[in-house]
């Protein structure tokens, strides 16, 4: 090849890089959309959120390079719908959804754009997959415990306070979860010698009303079962049980939290 025709081409291959750069790094960009369930200034979703923020960066995804992320709250099912239609509008490649509160919302409209939670009780069960090991469709994830672990939460409890015969089991009706912990609890109870009373709670209001009803006297315990309402409303639980010097059993996302 003639020197001229070296240098030419070496000139127009320089120019070309530019170009093919940004052309390259328009086409790695990705979209991911996260809907949580609880409020966007509370400690735990900050800290949830930056963590799966410097996942994607110790993976190679960094924002603003090859990656966008979208981050939206809601602390009940009627915010949690909106801010999903929101998300879907902006036709992200994949969307993280926090809890089974996320996953509900997202499935009054979304079928094409895939999904991956984080925290499940029973995916299975509460219909968001056909099984554990072959999910199937758009939806997949983790699941954060079996059911049977529920009835270790009593059994912790007596434990802990083995004078306790009357246990209130606070769970929310509205999620399949509600019914299998409880499920769970009551298969145990007998042989634990414990008396189960159920206290159903969709809002924070019947809070207080459940447990003051239930209250009466020395002996009672109180466990409450994992729901996005439990995680939003512990330290109110907390206070409540207390102040009516219930023993009580409060699992968190990591274990179980018991005070005597």
């Amino acid at each position: 090849m003639k020197r001229r025709d070296f240098i030419t081409l070496l000139g127009g291959a320089v120019a070309a890089l530019p170009l093919a750069a940004r052309a390259q790094q328009r086409e790695q960009v990705r979209r991911i959309g996260m809907l949580v369930a609880g409020a966007a200034d509370d400690p735990t979703n900050q800290a949830r959120v930056a963590t799966f923020m410097q996942g994607l960066q110790e993976t190679g995804w960094v924002t603003g390079r090859n990656v966008q992320v979208d981050t939206r709250y809601g602390v009940d099912d009627e915010r949690l719908r909106t801010m999903a239609a929101e998300l879907l509008a902006l036709s992200p490649d994949l969307i993280v959804a926090s809890s089974g509160s996320s996953v509900r919302a997202l499935r009054t409209t979304n079928r094409t754009t895939p999904v991956v939670f984080v925290s499940v009780i029973d995916p299975v069960g509460s219909g968001y997959v056909a099984s554990l090991s072959q999910p199937g469709g758009n939806y997949t994830g983790f699941s954060s415990n079996e059911y049977g672990i529920s009835g270790k939460w009593l059994q912790l409890l007596k434990q802990i306070a083995p004078n306790v015969t009357r246990v209130a089991v606070l769970r929310d009706p509205a999620i399949a979860a509600g019914g299998g912990q409880l499920g769970a609890i009551q298969a145990v109870a007998s042989l634990l010698g414990a008396e189960l009373t159920p206290i159903d709670v969709r809002e924070p209001g019947a809070l207080e009303r459940g447990i003051e009803a239930f209250a009466r006297g020395p002996n009672e315990g109180l466990v409450v079962t994992r729901s996005i309402l439990a995680r939003l409303e512990r330290n109110r639980i907390i206070s409540l049980a207390a102040q009516r010097k219930l023993r009580r059993c409060i699992p968190t996302a990591t274990m179980p939290q018991t005070a005597a």
